[in-house]
């Protein structure tokens, strides 16, 4: 029984490996009837719009004494972007924070004996949003004339976004198609033949990356905030027939 159920499958897999023999024999030489290439669009901009900001804090045993040094940074802090040339709308003062701190005395054995509160400690975080780039670029860059002022402010990193990146996309999206639909007719071309209808778009992912920067692309798409000056760039895949 075992050799007469192994001389089946021996028969079953030389009939198939004829059956895919024989067609590929069949459609040799054959041309495909179909065409796939991808398109690539891309864009350099500069950044439209800046965030910016950074946090200063107080601390004080007395809760109200350090609310009112606070105040009194946030107006020095105010007066000093407005001077600047930033717009009162732009300038956003988020919520206070508020932290009980403590420190932790140890006996002569280095034991730890109790907790002993040191303070509160209030901090305050500042955002400026402008389409003024050049402007609050500057400023978070001499910023540390708030020194001057007694206050120690501790700045962030700026950010660049661009407001209309929904219009760049759909350019970019058109170059992209075109540059792919170009290759299809040259590759139909080149093949003796012609190009037929669109069987299938497909699209990649949008990615922005900083101008002459090492930025990896990514798979689900990446999207640069640090620098000023940016490339986008996205792809395009066609599918079509050929004649």
């Amino acid at each position: 029984m075992k050799n007469y159920l192994n001389s089946i499958i021996i028969a079953v897999a030389i009939i198939t490996a004829g059956f895919f023999l024989a067609k590929g024999y069949e459609n040799r030489g054959k041309v495909t009837d179909s065409v796939s290439v991808t398109g690539l669009g891309e864009k350099d901009f500069t950044s439209d719009l800046i965030v910016w900001g950074g946090s200063y804090s107080k601390k004080n045993l007395d809760l109200k004494l350090a609310y009112t040094e606070l105040n009194k940074d946030q107006r020095a802090i105010l007066k000093y972007m407005l001077s600047r040339g930033v717009k009162r709308d732009e300038i956003v003062f988020q919520a206070v924070d508020i932290q009980k701190e403590f420190y932790t005395e140890y006996d002569e054995n280095g034991r730890e004996r109790n907790s002993v509160f040191s303070g509160y400690n209030l901090t305050q975080n500042l955002k400026i949003q402008s389409k003024n780039v050049d402007l609050v670029e500057q400023i978070s860059r001499e910023v540390t004339e708030l020194i001057d002022l007694g206050i120690e402010f501790n700045s962030l990193a700026p950010e660049y976004y661009y407001t209309q990146l929904a219009s760049l996309k759909l350019k970019m999206i058109e170059a992209a198609t075109a540059d792919a639909k170009e290759r299809a007719e040259k590759i139909a071309e080149n093949a003796g033949s012609s190009l037929g209808e669109l069987k299938d778009a497909e699209m990649g992912v949008f990615q922005i990356t900083g101008q002459n920067t090492t930025e990896d692309y990514s798979w689900g798409g990446s999207f640069n905030t640090s620098s000023k000056k940016k490339t986008a760039n996205i792809t395009i895949r066609l599918k079509y027939a050929t004649n």
